[in-house]
């Protein structure tokens, strides 16, 4: 199976040597997005119902580049660095995906890159 490589302006350029996402057959797989703005590539740092709203917004923007959208997304995985702010991520994460409910995990981490309080990837499927 071919291997693409999915790229938007519309959502942060990679910081490191890897993609936004790679498309395999008809799976679709994101790399982990956190809170930057796509144009500064400047953290949007504040409260943790902002930063997972940034971070699923850039999630969003690579499904769209690819064809898809939030309803395609079939797992998700969402690194926190405070388990305590677990339902206030949980609150916007649900707006979200209102319709359909992908599978997810989520895990408290040390650290993330440039400080952020949460980092989503997600895996999607046509």
């Amino acid at each position: 199976m071919e291997k693409k490589q999915v790229q938007t302006s519309k959502a942060p350029s990679a910081i490191g040597p890897y993609s936004q996402a790679i498309r395999i057959g008809d799976f679709l797989y994101t790399s982990g997005q956190i809170a930057l703005n796509p144009d500064s590539m400047e953290m949007m740092s504040g409260e943790i119902e902002q930063e997972t709203e940034w971070v699923l917004k850039n999630l969003e923007a690579i499904l769209q580049a690819d064809g898809m959208n939030l309803s395609h997304v079939i797992k998700t995985t969402v690194y926190l660095t405070d388990l305590g702010e677990f339902s206030k991520m949980n609150g916007v994460y649900e707006k979200f995906f209102a319709e359909t409910k992908p599978a997810r995990a989520c895990v408290q981490v040390a650290a993330l890159p440039k400080g952020a309080k949460v980092e989503i990837d997600a895996i999607a499927h046509t």
